[in-house]
């Protein structure tokens, strides 16, 4: 599953966006130098998120939407589209 996908079915199980999550987790004081398990913690206790959706959470919040391009254009099944992550949401993309 791509990054992008999971951001996608973490929306779908939070009924969040990505961004909604990232900027909540900041006001939190979360970022860069958080310990990923404690946001995963976080994400498990406030949204039921597993750790595979709660790990995708994680980069964004202590790294922004970008991604290696290591994924970006293969065949496998963790390839993205692009290195920049969207994370206004799945109707955002949709409607345009």
């Amino acid at each position: 599953m791509s990054f992008q996908a999971y951001l996608d079915k973490a929306e779908e199980k939070t009924g969040r966006t990505p961004q909604e999550i990232v900027d909540l987790a900041h006001a939190r004081g979360f970022g860069a130098e958080t310990k990923a398990g404690e946001i995963l913690a976080w994400l498990a206790d406030d949204f039921g998120l597993g750790r595979g959706h709660g790990m995708a959470l994680v980069h964004v919040i202590k790294n922004g939407p970008e991604i290696s391009d290591k994924h970006v254009g293969s065949t496998g099944s963790h390839r993205d589209e692009s290195t920049v992550l969207r994370l206004d949401g799945i109707a955002a993309r949709e409607s345009g």
